[in-house]
């Protein structure tokens, strides 16, 4: 074996023995490999060129495994192998003991070897850098194969997995240093950012008395030497004959009849030459859309200008195009005439280029040539004209009688129903196990015919499930039995099938043996190894909904729903199973899901209360009872499900039926809080006051709470009970010194009888026991601000800032405390630095947009919207924005966002519907207060002060919603009065 290098780069390994072999030989086997010729061939050993041809390889100091350089001058091949640099004999040596390098000739001024010991060669040391993580010294002489491909994609692949884990962390890392860095270096637009919005301010004088900025550099510079010339006369002419428009052709132009241009003349704006050469095209593409067959125009004479001008002008590079294809299809066409596609290109090209003609003569010879090919007569059926297209398919169909396409275009061209049927059927005589046919000639034939076909069909094509369907409809309930029993037979593994019968039989009225089919279906199914797929046999039961068979919804759902399902997760699927049925609409089958799984966890009150709030929603009065009713008796300690059913019974008038049901639920719960507060509200409302005394009394007996208290403490105020109202609020408060409500109560209790005194040590005394209480300290600041004035009240509101940073309601407060008092500027003052302190806050951006002159509150708005989206307060400012300014359908849609946001407060349904009554339809003001009744607002400025008024106390919401729409007019108006 011999080694030969070759002049790509590459070895060469011939089989041969160099004791045998010539040099002739081996230049002879690398001409018949590689076809180099032998005497461009130049072999080389070492730097010693090979020349004796006929010596042996051996005699020439070739052995075995040896390697040859192949070099080819001629062909730029390899270069010949230089002779190696001599190396200094001495280099090769091991240097002589006690050598230093240099010092003999007297380099000194350092410490050498000499100097401290004898000196020795180092010893020699394995490279150090093939080891310790440097793998390409280590493994540079091993392959790269498979293994180590899957490896470094391993690799690679962690490397992204870690990066990705750490990405989110980097990425808000990333972005926390990008805000810091702005806050600390912000833009120069963003630092007089004010002071822009402040030059609204000036007037025009102060305007005009800002100075104009000028280069002043220029005094001492040096004016430059400017020269004017006159115009010459020969660019005067140019430029007048340039703008000139002429309307008649030179002299010499008339000579050669118009076709020339003279060089020296600019173009002509000749209106003739342009209405010529309009008529011209039009003449061309009337030519175009000529139909030259039949001889007849396909032009609309009332709309053709209007074609013309939608029709695109074909530039010399489309054309250039359309001919380079025409040539290839052309080429494609001769050379394979039996490839349809070509024709059908080569023909549809022609119809893009006008020329129809052309093209129905190339599909006509692409018929003649593959007549078996189906679509070649499609095509050549929609190039025919509407006369000759029933002849050319008729060919089509004579020569390929088993093709449903051509079948199915042949009946699309007839008009009659009774042609259409015909040739369906001449076609099913030809292709009877076509089901597209036998569903075509079914939906034209009436109800009778089309039974008889189906049952013809169904034994020309037993193994299409749907034919079989069809069929049962059709059939009578005897023989729909039958149908169905034969459709099972033929096709087992077909749930459809199954789920028809048990409609069948839910349809006849026998409920009982619906679950019993579908119990069967699916033993049947496992048995014939089918796979039960719980999410496609849930959206039969949906099918069923929607049709209208309850009865077989609720079997597939209980047969079905826990197939697949873990014993741990049965809980968790169910409920996202029949939220995402509601979420379709599909409510019967999310009841059926719940009911279900109601059998399974009975004493699960998360599940009860989905169940009873979809009922709420979507069923009727009856059937939440029933579910209150089934619940209570599963679990009767649970309290929120007894005064569910109490409210529902109060909301429907039925008064003694609530009170029956808490009833029931004291005996189940004699010690519940809710179920007395229950029973008391259910009692005040209806305006039993003395049978709400008395459940508070008892209540109070058996160690009512706070709440209990209060509402005794609020019975005694409706009542007008002054001393009975002090004596409670007195003993509730050394009961419970900490609830803020109390105390509360007990200073608007002395403020309405006038004790001011009093009022104030009973808010301070609260403040006391709850300092971070925000109501009591906004109530003794506005008392302070009726005794005393404004000075004291920015004291008392400094105080709570200090008690409770951060707190917008106490700057909102200070900010109101210093408008009412006329001092607006105090009050901006005030408002910035709340946003400072406090700038994510939507009452204080809502209030600031308010405060802000009209100019600015478009900026004020777009900041808040900045800086809190989503809070309602800032959503409804922006919504009276737009009502201000008389944008009705921005105003209603932001209002409707902000009501749907924060559907507890009432201050924004108020605004809501106050704004329909000016700008809404009555269809509209009635859904505003309809949706309000149903959200019951609790919370709000306007209307807490509204709602919570004594002779409020039994108003519903919907009178509680006009008398805070009234106080917002009277404030409207009044704010009007103080502006004019």
């Amino acid at each position: 074996m011999v080694f030969i290098n070759l002049p790509n780069h590459k070895t060469l390994t011939l089989e041969i023995n160099p004791f045998v072999t010539s040099l002739q030989t081996l230049t002879l086997a690398i001409h018949q490999k590689f076809h180099i010729p032998i005497t461009q061939q130049r072999l080389y050993s070492s730097c010693r060129r090979l020349l004796d041809v006929e010596a042996l390889l051996s005699d020439l100091g070739i052995s075995p495994n040896s390697t040859l350089t192949l070099h080819v001058p001629l062909f730029g091949g390899m270069q010949a192998p230089g002779a190696p640099k001599a190396r200094l004999e001495f280099l090769n040596t091991r240097p002589p003991p006690n050598y230093v390098a240099g010092l003999g000739r007297g380099a000194t001024g350092f410490t050498t070897r000499s100097d401290i010991g004898p000196a020795r060669a180092a010893p020699d040391l394995p490279d150090r850098s093939a080891v310790g993580g440097n793998d390409v010294g280590l493994f540079a002489s091993a392959e790269y194969d498979e293994d180590d491909k899957e490896a470094d994609a391993i690799w690679e692949s962690i490397d992204q997995r870690m990066d990705s884990r750490r990405k989110d962390r980097r990425e808000a890392r990333l972005k926390q240093e990008i805000e810091k860095y702005r806050a600390s270096n912000p833009k120069i637009t963003e630092q007089f950012a004010d002071l822009k919005r402040k030059l609204y301010t000036l007037s025009s004088d102060e305007w005009d008395s800002i100075p104009e900025i000028g280069d002043y550099s220029l005094r001492n510079k040096k004016k430059r030497f400017e020269s004017f010339v006159p115009v010459p006369d020969t660019l005067l002419e140019k430029a007048r004959q340039e703008k000139e428009h002429v309307t008649a052709l030179d002299p010499r132009s008339r000579m050669v009849g118009g076709m020339e241009t003279p060089s020296s003349q600019t173009p002509v704006a000749d209106l003739t030459a342009v209405g010529e050469g309009r008529g011209t095209v039009l003449s061309v593409r009337l030519d175009r859309i000529l139909d030259s067959v039949t001889g007849q125009t396909v032009v609309d004479p009332k709309g053709y200008l209007t074609d013309l001008k939608s029709m695109k002008i074909t530039s010399d590079a489309e054309i250039s195009d359309i001919k380079k294809a025409r040539l290839l299809l052309k080429s494609v066409t001769q050379t394979n005439p039996k490839h349809p596609p070509g024709w059908i290109a080569a023909a549809r090209l022609e119809e893009v280029a006008g020329k129809m003609q052309v093209a129905r003569q190339l599909i006509k010879k692409g018929c003649e040539e593959c007549p078996k090919n189906e679509d070649v007569w499609l095509e050549a059926c929609r190039l025919a004209s509407p006369l000759e297209a029933k002849a050319v398919i008729a060919q089509g169909v004579k020569a390929n009688p088993n093709s449903v396409k051509l079948w199915m275009q042949a009946s699309k061209l007839e008009d009659d129903t009774a042609n259409k049927s015909r040739v369906l059927r001449k076609g099913l005589e030809h292709i009877p196990d076509s089901v597209r046919l036998w569903k075509a000639v079914v939906e034209l034939a009436n109800e009778e015919d089309a039974r008889l076909l189906l049952q013809r069909a169904v034994e020309c094509c037993p193994l299409h499930v749907e034919l079989w369907l069809a069929l049962a409809k059709l059939e009578t309930y005897e023989n729909a039995k039958k149908v169905l029993n034969k459709a099972r037979e033929k096709l087992p593994k077909e749930p459809a099938i199954w789920i028809t019968a048990a409609r069948l039989e839910e349809a006849d009225g026998n409920t009982a043996s619906v679950g019993k089919i579908i119990e069967r279906a699916i033993r049947a199914l496992q048995r014939e190894g089918l796979e039960i797929d719980r999410e496609a046999w849930m959206k039969e039961a949906e099918g069923c909904e929607r049709a209208g068979s309850l009865g077989t919804c609720q079997a597939i759902i209980n047969n079905t729903v826990g197939v697949g399902v873990e014993e741990e997760d049965r809980k968790r699927t169910w409920v996202a199973d029949a939220e995402e049925c509601k979420k379709r609409g599909s409510i019967e089958t999310a009841k059926y899901i719940y009911a279900h799984a109601l059998t399974v966890f009975r004493t699960k009150k998360s599940i009860w209360l989905k169940a009873a709030q979809l009922e709420k929603s979507h069923g009727t009065r009856e059937s939440l009872d029933a579910v209150l009713r089934k619940a209570v008796t599963y679990i009767p300690k649970a309290e929120v499900l007894w005064l569910m059913g109490a409210k529902e019974k109060w909301l429907a008038g039925d008064v003694p039926a609530a009170r029956a049901i808490l009833e029931e639920a004291f005996a189940a719960i004699p010690d519940s809080e809710e179920i007395w507060l229950a029973a008391f509200k259910l009692e005040f409302e209806n305006c039993e006051t003395e049978r709400a005394r008395k459940l508070l009394a008892k209540a109070r007996e058996r160690g009512g709470l706070e709440r209990v208290w209060m509402k005794s403490v609020i019975v005694e105020r409706e009542l007008g009970n002054v001393d009975e109202e002090r004596r409670l609020l007195d003993e509730a408060l050394r009961r419970f010194p900490s609830f803020f409500k109390l105390w509360l109560m007990l200073g608007q209790l002395e403020e309405r009888l006038g004790n001011s005194n009093k009022a104030k040590d009973a808010f301070e005394s609260g403040i006391k026991n709850c300092p971070n209480c925000i109501p009591l300290w906004l109530s003794l600041a506005s008392l302070e601000e009726k005794m005393n004035g404004l000075s004291k009240a920015r004291a008392v509101l400094t105080m709570a800032r200090k008690r409770n940073p951060q707190n917008p309601e106490l700057w909102l407060a200070a900010v109101r405390a210093e408008a009412r008092h006329g001092y607006k500027r105090e009050a901006d003052v005030m408002m910035a630095k709340a946003l400072q302190e406090c700038p994510n806050s939507g009452i204080l951006w809502a209030a600031s947009i308010e405060m802000a002159p009209r100019p600015q509150r478009k900026t004020k708005s777009s900041d808040a919207l900045k800086k809190c989206d989503h809070d309602p307060h800032v959503i409804a400012a922006v919504a009276k924005l737009f009502w201000q300014e008389r944008k009705v359908d921005k105003a209603r849609n932001w209002f409707n966002r902000a009501v749907t946001l924060a559907p507890d407060i009432g201050d924004f349904w108020a605004l809501y519907f106050k704004f329909e009554q000016q700008h809404g339809a009555e269809e509209q003001r009635s859904d505003v207060l309809k949706r309000c009744v149903a959200a019951e607002p609790k919370h709000g400025e306007k209307w807490q002060a509204t709602s919570k008024a004594v002779e409020n106390s039994h108003e519903p919401t919907e009178s509680i919603l006009k008398k805070v729409v009234a106080t917002l007019k009277k404030e409207e108006n009044l704010a009007e009065n103080n502006h004019n």
